[in-house]
């Protein structure tokens, strides 16, 4: 991670670390460098001259507009053509870029996070998060100007990036009909109709507040709706899928046969069963590879997870004869396994879940058409779907902190953890990681008591505080 993008995107509160300047210069940035360079490739490697082509989308939450604006703003005066989605998932931005040959594509969103963050996502021309290398490259720009990138005094404009001038400016075009393909395409993956089935969508205030009804109602589900009042204020707040209670009373007191809740962006699915239950991510995963499986149509008989999915998982996948590999946490690692090894299914218990035969990211759409498709197919419940997956209790706590490496690499911290794993032998764990969006180390503990686990969280979290390590749970 560097300076400004973490796991996800440049991520900060709106007007306060994530600013329009921000914004406004890394449209500047990509229109200068897109029409020289593949998001792609090496930065070395230049490609003969081009107008380059960005797709830009944003969720629903207020600064997104003024987010949105800045970076068109930016490519136009560098000379590039943004292609306007307006309200979309970052999942159709990807989509979208790979699949009508732009040169990259812009998400503004914040995903999961309150409405005064935001974020901005960048995808190569392939419809993939950006590498590291291209990661550098921006940042040295953001603190060092055109200077940091090489640029002559006679190839800047006012010490900057050279700006467009003539009819060389970029034109803002809008491309809503590139969301409508998007619509159009999960819509085409489902083999059945939904005609016989009540189902539930939670939208999170947030980018699928349309789309979601769009794509169940067009197959044939008899659909119910929450979370799509967005009023730039409310996106995520007491809905969505960090907050599935609203679906589950949903699904309960309208006897639905099942339900989906969305994030922000819509790249995450968590879904609830007809009795009320979650069905998280790693549930989905069994669900999906297990399907997969008896399809022959599991690449390498293998699901890629991460170090959070949950030991009910890992039992469950042997159970049905399934491999399994784990990485660290972020869907980009995922992906990356995955395209590295060829896999084709992977995600996160938080409900990222990525098929790579329809998709270069997180599809949380794309996820509750699959999982319906499984019911149908399957004649079976959810509920009972999910049965296998029997979860271990697991406890998280945020511990808000100034500095995270230096909680994780602090030698009494280290060697409380490597002293409860310890204890905690094959029949639980205990994980201390750092978050890539927000500033705080996440303590995790999984035993078969929720009791034990409350107990090594505490124990983590009072060395950590012992240490003056300036802690604040959150």
């Amino acid at each position: 991670m560097g300076k400004y993008f973490g796991t996800d995107g440049f991520r900060g509160e709106a007007n306060v670390t994530l600013t329009a300047d921000h914004a406004f210069r890394l449209g500047r940035f990509l229109g200068w460098y897109c029409g020289r360079h593949d998001l792609s490739r090496p930065a070395e490697e230049t490609i003969a001259y081009h107008r380059p082509r960005i797709v830009v989308g944003k969720d629903t939450r207020r600064s997104s507009y003024m987010f949105e604006y800045a970076v068109a703003a930016g490519l136009a005066a560098s000379g590039a053509e943004p292609h306007m989605l307006h309200v979309t998932t970052t999942p159709s931005v990807a989509f979208v870029t790979e699949r009508e040959n732009f040169d990259g594509g812009v998400m503004i969103s914040a995903s999961h996070n309150p409405f005064s963050d935001n974020g901005i996502k960048l995808v190569n021309r392939h419809g993939e998060k950006i590498g590291d290398d291209t990661i550098a490259i921006i940042e040295a720009y953001l603190d060092g100007g055109a200077a940091a990138l090489g640029l002559t005094e006679a190839e800047m404009w006012n010490g900057d990036l050279p700006v467009a001038t003539g009819a060389d400016v970029g034109a803002i075009v809008d491309h809503v009909a590139g969301r409508n393909r998007y619509v159009g395409y999960l819509i085409s993956l489902a083999a059945h109709s939904y005609k016989d089935f009540r189902v539930g969508l939670d939208c999170a205030n947030g980018a699928a507040w349309m789309i979601g009804r769009a794509v169940f109602e067009a197959l044939g589900a008899k659909t119910y709706v929450t979370g799509d009042r967005p009023d730039g204020l409310n996106i995520n707040v007491d809905c969505g899928s960090t907050h599935v209670e609203r679906l589950k009373r949903m699904v309960l007191e309208e006897g639905l046969d099942v339900g989906f809740a969305f994030d922000g962006d819509a790249d995450r699915c968590i879904a609830v069963d007809e009795r009320g239950n979650e069905v998280n991510g790693d549930h989905i995963l069994y669900i999906l590879g297990k399907a997969m499986k008896e399809q022959g149509s599991l690449a390498n008989n293998t699901v890629v997870t991460t170090v959070m999915s949950n030991m009910g998982l890992y039992r469950a996948l042997e159970d049905a004869g399934i491999d399994y590999v784990q990485t660290t946490v972020g869907d980009r690692f995922v992906y990356e396994n995955m395209v590295e090894n060829g896999h084709v299914l992977g995600g996160e218990q938080s409900g990222h879940i990525i098929l790579r035969k329809y998709a270069t990211t997180g599809d949380g759409l794309l996820t509750a058409v699959m999982v319906m498709e499984r019911i149908v197919e399957s004649k079976l419940p959810l509920s009972k779907l999910a049965e296998p997956v029997v979860m271990y209790p697991q406890i998280t706590r945020n511990i808000r902190v100034p500095d995270k490496d230096a909680v994780l690499r602090h030698p009494a911290v280290q060697a409380k953890l490597t002293e409860c794993n310890t204890r905690l032998g094959g029949v639980g764990r205990m994980l201390l990681r750092k978050s890539g969006t927000e500033p705080v180390v996440r303590i995790m503990a999984e035993a078969a008591d929720e009791a034990v686990c409350e107990a090594y969280v505490r124990e983590m979290a009072d060395t950590i505080a012992s240490e003056k390590l300036t802690c604040e749970e959150s």
